[in-house]
């Protein structure tokens, strides 16, 4: 439950965050009361404060130190106090100068994306590429390599070639394997893989009926192929930008986290909960569910392709992080992003 704090309560809450995420230091009273737009005495500053810490929205590290919000006064703070400001017109042109749409494929798109997004923020950058079942099918190649193995090449119209290794039980023919392509090939083109499964299910049930060899074959495979999704590609920028922050000065923090960077299902699992909402999300400390990211936070949002959600985007940090800045950061670079996926592979 969320307990609403009075108009005196935001302002020394606003205070407090604000220097610490300036400083990264313990706030006391005394540096509050020279905030002029609080009109407020020290000793009355103490008390608002000891008010909110028993709320839950500030501790006291030490007992002779000031205070620092927790990740419930960060989320009170970004819910209701943080005031996002508009990004320049000089900001904005330069996060679109970052692509050159023109002469950059997918994967140039995304580590410029990745690279951008830890410039700007001076944290981690991180965005994920196209979800394997958003992606639109191009074409299917199979290629003998033993007595009863195949490999299964499948090239979307952006985004990288993937690969599948499919046992058989009967032996295939390359021949008959191109037969299989041109078949799949003829069917199957500039659907979504989504789309593609169910085209592939129900063109089974008609060539059950048909007893064509050749058909049913081409089918079974390619049902083995797109059987399950690949993993995603994720790109990271500015991993080594965490030694700045005072909060990592701590080693084991620092493995903590950058485990988490090499483990990269746990960021996909965190960043796939993004793509199911809309616009900006932020997740605050012990509000991500994986341990190694819990002394982090994640300022995200999805970026779309056509008619799909297709990959999320956002920058990774501590907590103290520059919610003002770097939240419409983040939703102009998704929009662009949006922009340029919808131009260049429409």
């Amino acid at each position: 439950m969320v307990e609403r704090l009075s108009k005196r309560g935001k302002n020394i809450l606003q205070a407090v965050v604000s220097e610490y995420i300036a400083t990264g230091e313990p706030v006391g009273s005394r540096t509050i009361s020279k905030k002029q737009y609080l009109d407020l005495s020290a000793a009355s500053i103490r008390n608002v404060m000891a008010d909110i810490e028993e709320m839950g929205y500030l501790s006291q590290p030490h007992t002779s130190a000031g205070r620092i919000p927790t990740d419930r006064g960060l989320r009170y703070y970004v819910d209701c106090i943080l005031t996002v400001r508009k990004l320049t017109k000089k900001e904005k042109q330069s996060i679109e100068r970052t692509y050159r749409p023109q002469n950059l494929q997918l994967i140039d798109i995304m580590k410029e994306t990745s690279s951008l997004l830890s410039n700007f923020s001076q944290y981690t950058g991180i965005i994920i590429a196209p979800k394997f079942g958003n992606m639109i099918f191009e074409q299917i190649e199979f290629v003998k390599l033993r007595k009863n193995q195949i490999l299964a090449v499948f090239i979307p119209k952006a985004g990288t070639v993937r690969n599948k290794i499919i046992e058989t039980e009967e032996e295939l023919s390359q021949d008959e394997l191109h037969k299989f392509t041109k078949y799949l090939n003829e069917i199957l083109s500039d659907l979504s893989l989504k789309d593609v499964r169910k085209k592939i299910i129900n063109e089974m049930k008609k060539e059950k009926n048909m007893c064509n060899w050749l058909l049913s074959q081409a089918l079974r495979l390619s049902q083995e192929a797109f059987s399950s999704d690949m993993d995603d590609d994720v790109f990271i920028d500015g991993k080594f930008n965490i030694f700045d922050c005072p909060e990592f000065c701590d080693m084991e923090k620092v493995k903590t986290l950058f485990r988490a960077f090499e483990k990269k299902n746990i960021l996909v699992k965190l960043l796939d909960q993004v793509i199911q909402g809309e616009g900006i999300q932020i997740s605050i400390g012990t509000e991500n569910q994986f341990q190694e990211m819990q002394e982090c936070s994640i300022i995200a949002s999805p970026y779309t392709w056509g008619e799909y959600a297709s990959g999320t985007l956002g920058v990774i940090g501590p907590t103290r992080m520059n919610y003002c800045d770097i939240v419409p950061m983040v939703d102009y670079t998704a929009r662009t992003v949006s922009k340029i996926m919808d131009a260049k592979y429409q």
